[in-house]
């Protein structure tokens, strides 16, 4: 398996606080059945800056300590970028990076509300022959009331990474009945630990592959976890396919509206 959103590197924004901790993740990982990931630190202006050079220094410190940790996993550079104007200069001054030096971008928004400017940047970066990958799209409380978005943004070329963890309800029930339903609707392209911190997901990624094995099936599972991350990793084409709206039923309608 490829965990494609990752936090690990030391000390540059909210995830591993230390290169101690960096390698306890790494081992926490490969424990469970990871073979590679990709470190995608936050990349956010003003206030989570840190280059691609740094960043490649700090892989390699950590690749030193892997006889150490007994550890042999396969690490690759990405970034979180959260969203803004100025994507794309941004990527060309190498202040934050592709993943693996692809065309492929992962990106957040805002938790709480969708950005008026999003459709005009989702397509500079596609006519920058770039392809976005939103990062977990079932935290968004805007999709929450308004789930149509995933569809339209989806038809536009942007790809879908789910987070293990919102399919046991980690952040959540509404980002659990959102990412149960984009499942159903074949939405799902990619799925990520978007691990942070030791003794919280890693651990319970067996559990969640069991849940997902009976929901979606092994083949689907080997495409999520390993056969679409390896294409991102080549720089190759994901297929997309066919994708349904999400259909909430009432009660989720209500739960969606009035529950906190």
């Amino acid at each position: 398996m490829i965990d494609i959103h990752s936090h690990i590197l030391p000390n540059i924004d909210d995830g591993a606080r230390n290169i101690d901790e960096t390698m306890e993740l790494l081992k926490e990982a490969q424990s469970v059945g990871f073979e590679a990931i990709v470190s995608t630190a936050h990349y956010m202006e003003g206030y989570y800056e840190t280059a691609v050079d740094e960043r490649t220094i700090l892989t390699e410190a950590i690749f030193q300590k892997f006889i150490q940790y007994n550890i042999e996993m396969d690490l690759y550079l990405g970034s979180e970028i959260y969203l803004t104007d100025n994507i794309v200069k941004i990527l060309e001054e190498r202040k934050a990076s592709t993943i693996n030096d692809t065309s492929y971008i992962l990106f957040e928004l805002p938790l709480n509300i969708e950005p008026e400017n999003l459709y005009d940047i989702i397509y500079e970066i596609t006519q920058c022959k770039l392809v976005p990958i939103l990062a977990h799209p079932e935290r968004y409380s805007f999709v929450w009331h308004d789930t149509e978005f995933l569809s339209d943004i989806i038809e536009l070329g942007v790809l879908m990474q789910v987070n293990y963890a919102s399919i046991i309800g980690y952040y959540g029930e509404k980002p659990q009945v959102i990412a149960q339903k984009m499942f159903e609707n074949n939405m799902v392209h990619l799925l990520g630990s978007d691990v942070h911190r030791t003794n919280t997901i890693y651990p319970k990624i067996p559990q969640i592959l069991s849940i997902l094995k009976k929901m979606i099936g092994e083949e689907k599972l080997e495409q999520l976890t390993t056969v679409n991350p390896e294409l991102v990793l080549k720089n190759k084409r994901i297929e997309i396919g066919k994708t349904n709206n999400i259909e909430l039923t009432f009660k989720e309608k209500l739960m969606m509206k009035f529950k906190k």
